[in-house]
């Protein structure tokens, strides 16, 4: 069996652990029953995901699999990932999400992904990245009584991402300790109508209006005080003719949303000035983890 999952932006700027998209970059997990349990690693970060004394995966998937079967069953595991660690991209929810489902479809036993996502709940408590993951698309996900509500809405063929993906890995746990305690009812305010027209904007595919809604009050601007090279970054990108240029997740990525036509242009500009930030075009994944048996 195979399965991928693609990465993930979230937050989107002002939707702070509510909005998030998938993008068609996916890690790529083969599975196959075997006497004993091996594991390969390729791809992004190989070389430190091989030091570690667990695989992260592998764990989630055991735990899944013995509770649904009773049975602790040895496989083969070869993991292919082009998500990069630490960078905004969704590489933990990634992992969790495919762990899930790779544990529900060995086991054979029937599921449905509103399943998958609130499993995945139990080990990501932050719905804005394993939404995604899982069903694809442009998600709005809220947690309530430890069960995620969401929507989704499919992304049109006519827009692209441009991503920046800079060379320093962020610490999610150590980026939210630079968020305040408290904000102004008025910056409060300023995120909640931001990230009300951001979802209007998808649903209704009025994406011109983004660039001039898009405002976040909340986590952004001392994130991005980490990386000071960020600011010149959505500076430029916003310059070359992107809809909106947010900090993906935690960063260090940014995500500049783009109509196709207009992503060569943004990407060269960005590529000119970053040298050695990794800048990529990414279309958007509207399928979200995905089995091949």
């Amino acid at each position: 069996m195979v399965i991928t999952v693609p990465a993930t932006s979230a937050n989107l700027g002002p939707g702070f652990d509510t909005l998030g998209l998938a993008l068609n970059l996916r890690n790529e997990i083969e599975i196959k029953p075997s006497q004993y349990t091996s594991i390969e690693i390729y791809g992004e970060n190989a070389d430190y995901l091989k030091s570690l004394k667990r695989n992260y995966f592998v764990d989630i998937f055991n735990e899944i699999y013995k509770s649904l079967t009773g049975k602790e069953d040895s496989f083969s595991f070869k993991f292919n990932n082009k998500i990069p660690l630490s960078r905004g991209l969704g590489s933990s929810s990634a992992v969790i999400v495919a762990a899930i489902t790779a544990a529900y479809e060995i086991a054979q036993v029937p599921y449905k992904k509103d399943k998958i996502i609130n499993m995945a709940l139990n080990y990501e408590t932050h719905p804005d990245n394993i939404t995604p993951a899982t069903l694809g698309g442009f998600c709005v996900a809220k947690v309530k009584k430890n069960r995620v509500f969401f929507l989704k809405k499919f992304i049109p063929t006519n827009l692209r991402a441009v991503v920046v993906i800079p060379n320093k890995p962020v610490s999610t746990a150590k980026s939210r300790n630079t968020l305040k305690s408290h904000y102004p009812l008025k910056d409060i305010v300023t995120n909640m109508s931001s990230t009300a027209m951001i979802t209007a904007a998808f649903f209704s595919e009025k994406f011109d209006i983004l660039k001039y809604v898009v405002e976040d009050k909340i986590h952004q601007e001392n994130r991005m005080k980490n990386m000071p090279e960020l600011f010149r970054v959505r500076e430029i990108a916003l310059r070359e003719g992107a809809l909106m240029s947010t900090l993906s997740g935690s960063g260090s990525t940014f995500f500049n949303l783009a109509y196709k036509d207009d992503a060569y242009n943004i990407y060269s500009a960005l590529k000119d000035n970053f040298k050695d930030f990794n800048v990529r075009i990414l279309y958007f994944d509207n399928i979200g983890v995905k089995v091949y048996n």
